[in-house]
């Protein structure tokens, strides 16, 4: 800091931010004032004045002040709720088995798996020798908290050997994780601790790593180093310049080769090298090319190959190892313009296609020896399926994770030659009984007539009288999927009469790529209407009424909060938005920011007049008025990489400054670590939903 600088920021001090007051004891709280300093950020002639900047300030005692008073008020004005918390906090935590094991997976010889105890934020990693033997605990992610505020676990994998573990952390939320690794013969952890990287793969020799580092501005992936343990000096193996590119480290499931894949939001490029050779320079598949995306995997003397040079929604080819390049290519599986392959799993004898149609998840499975491929089915109209563990070339099932909103999860193995499917565990639920519920999937037009699918649940025999509370949910965004999930936590809302409601909204993959592609960039706007078009559709068929209807959304989906919230704010009673990118405008014009330049093909670049007249015409925060807005409820952590604090910090001031109503407005923010997902410990999430549920519970008069 210059001394000119610190001269200012003295001087600004006194000029903080009026903190929460009790004043007498029939005198309200009155909320946190943030002072106005205007400045100009004007663009293509556009004068904007930006009364908040300021708050971009981190780590200023002005800064801290204020965020912290308003966390103050927050937990002043919901003081009241603090018996319904404890309530909400029982019933959850008496739907968790708190002492539990997941289902083993094979690797190498051994049999990993995860465990928790009662009483411990966090699982404990471990295996045992296949098919049996002792328990070895291999990362007990308790001790690596001891005396810590938060510990993210970045990601985690055993040499072939078995002999050696690299594992990485995060200790502040800031989504920064340092790679270790352990010798899991000794327990020992070796010296090398590695700063900012974020995926890493071994070689076959077990003792060497490939790992990929971020910028330490920017966060964008854009290095790729060769580190051979107990070794002085790593080497560079490849820098992604591009600044629209991040890169990524993988190994096939064949073990055989290490593929390095360049990627922006719209294009790729994959270079690979033999895993039994460290020093081999990486071969490049296939040049990148604007709009084409392509990921490949191993399978004897082929390369298979995902890609959208067909069409939106993906094909198969097969491509030969010794000469992968597009000439080369054979069509195994064609576009379809009716299902999207979201990814292939490769196998010894089985090529497993992670599939959408219709809106829900799906997967084939196609036989090498007969050609024949085959879809397997599910039991519910609405449901959830991913794959779990599937670490063996060779192996013989496929293991799925299924699960809806009324069945809690559940780990199968999909025979691969029969399809028959063997239930290995389903999560026990203590205190529930799932036919005291009903999950539905209805339609809403949109203002284009695009039907947008909305999938709920609630107590059966819900009267659909306009009498019923709703908490509906959205996100929209990168071509996300939302999963329509288990949560033991969700019941209860359920149980006090509340439906439950996520709208899959264009801008989303859940309809394929096209899906995604009508809310990008220039159609952005219709990931806004498409939801408002779902909550109106919910109203008309008598589930919920404007004043019993609440929304929900975080990060992209807090966006999208805070642009239905400017669109019809009379539609909603209550808003819960979460770490939400609201200031689209000034964030899209700093390239130094974490995620800014590569989004650039989700967004649009503001720099471009055209694109910037379009954001600017729905960014949250530029486009606050002196209107009514409903009851709002905001939460953010300090230490968020990739929704910035300042951004609902200056919404929630922007709007305490201009909107015309009395209702309620708080802003929860974590000042200690924490990150864009919120506390890291069990126990702790578990006490921050219980304070969010409990605010809507009140507000909804329940």
């Amino acid at each position: 800091m210059t001394s000119a600088r610190l001269l200012l920021f003295v001087a600004a001090v006194s000029c903080v931010s009026t903190p929460p007051r009790p004043g007498r004891k029939d005198a309200p709280v009155q909320p946190p004032v943030a002072r106005k300093e205007p400045k100009d950020v004007t663009v293509h002639g556009d004068q904007r004045l930006d009364d908040y900047y300021w708050l971009r300030n981190k780590g200023t005692p002005e800064v801290e002040q204020h965020l912290r008073a308003e966390a103050a008020y927050a937990d002043a004005m919901t003081a009241p709720q603090e018996p319904l918390r404890q309530a909400v906090y029982g019933e959850m935590l008496s739907r968790i088995q708190e002492t539990d094991q997941n289902v083993p997976f094979r690797r190498d010889g051994f049999s990993y798996y995860s465990r928790t105890e009662k009483g411990k934020q966090y699982p404990i990693l471990c295996r045992r020798p296949a098919p049996d033997g002792p328990e070895q605990v291999i990362l007990d992610l308790n001790a690596l908290a001891a005396g810590k505020k938060f510990l993210g676990l970045g990601g985690w994998a055993p040499s072939d050997d078995g002999s050696l573990l690299a594992y990485s952390t995060d200790e502040t939320g800031f989504r920064q994780y340092d790679l270790h690794v352990q010798d899991l013969r000794t327990g020992a952890t070796f010296p090398e601790s590695i700063p900012r990287v974020d995926r890493f793969v071994w070689a076959r020799d077990g003792k060497t790593l490939f790992y990929v580092t971020e910028d330490a501005q920017t966060k964008r992936s854009n290095q790729l180093w060769r580190h051979l343990l107990g070794a002085a000096r790593d080497a560079l193996v490849f820098e992604e310049k591009d600044e629209m590119f991040g890169l990524s480290v993988e190994r096939s499931r064949s073990k055989e080769f290490i593929f390095v894949t360049s990627a922006s939001h719209t294009a790729s490029e994959v270079r690979f090298f033999p895993a039994s050779d460290p020093g081999a320079i990486p071969v490049l598949v296939q040049a990148r090319e604007k709009d084409h995306e392509y990921s490949l995997d191993h399978r004897g003397g082929l390369f298979y190959i995902r890609t959208n040079s067909g069409g939106r929604n993906f094909r198969v080819v097969t491509a030969p190892v010794s000469a992968p390049r597009r000439e080369n290519w054979t069509e195994l599986i064609p576009h379809r313009e009716d299902v999207f392959i979201d990814d292939l799993d490769l196998f010894q004898d089985f090529l497993v296609l992670n599939e959408r149609q219709g809106g829900l998840p799906q997967i084939s499975i196609r036989d090498f020896a007969s050609g024949a491929t085959r879809r397997v089915t599910f039991p519910e109209a609405d449901y959830q399926v991913s794959p779990e563990h599937n670490e063996e070339f060779g192996q013989a099932a496929y293991r799925i994770n299924y699960q809806s909103f009324v069945t809690p999860p559940s780990v199968y193995d999909i025979d691969l030659a029969t399809q028959e499917q063997k239930l290995l565990k389903r999560q026990p639920v203590p205190n529930y009984d799932a036919s005291k519920y009903e999950v539905e999937r209805i339609w809403a037009p949109a203002a284009d007539g695009v039907q947008v699918p909305i999938a709920l649940v609630h107590q059966k025999g819900l009267a659909k009288d306009g009498k019923s509370p709703l908490y509906l949910y959205g996100y929209g965004s990168y071509g996300i999927s939302i999963p329509d999930n288990f949560s033991s936590d969700r019941f209860s809302l359920v149980d006090r009469g509340v439906t439950y409601a996520v709208a899959h909204i264009r801008g989303g993959g859940e309809l394929g790529k096209k899906w995604h592609d009508a809310g990008r960039m220039m159609n952005k706007r219709t990931t806004f209407t498409d939801f408002v078009s779902c909550a109106e559709h919910l109203v008309k068929l008598g589930y919920t009424a404007p004043a019993r209807l609440a929304i929900g959304g975080g990060s992209a989906g807090g966006l999208l909060m805070g642009a239905v919230l400017n669109l019809k704010p009379d539609l909603f009673h209550l808003a819960m938005v979460y770490v939400p990118f609201v200031d689209v405008v000034n964030t899209m014009l700093d390239e130094s920011l974490p995620l800014t330049v590569g989004e650039f093909e989700e967004w649009g670049n503001p720099k471009k007049a055209g694109e910037y007249s379009y954001i600017r015409s729905y960014s949250p925060y530029d486009n606050v008025e002196a209107k009514a807005y409903p009851v709002l409820f905001v939460r953010s952590s300090y230490n968020d990489s990739q929704v910035m604090y300042w951004e609902p910090a200056k919404w929630v001031a922007k709007l305490r400054a201009t909107k015309t109503d009395q209702n309620l407005l708080v802003f929860k923010v974590n000042m200690d670590p924490a990150g864009h997902g919120g506390a890291s410990g069990r126990y702790d999430r578990l006490r921050d939903v219980a304070y969010d549920y409990a605010f809507l519970i009140t507000q909804l008069g329940l």
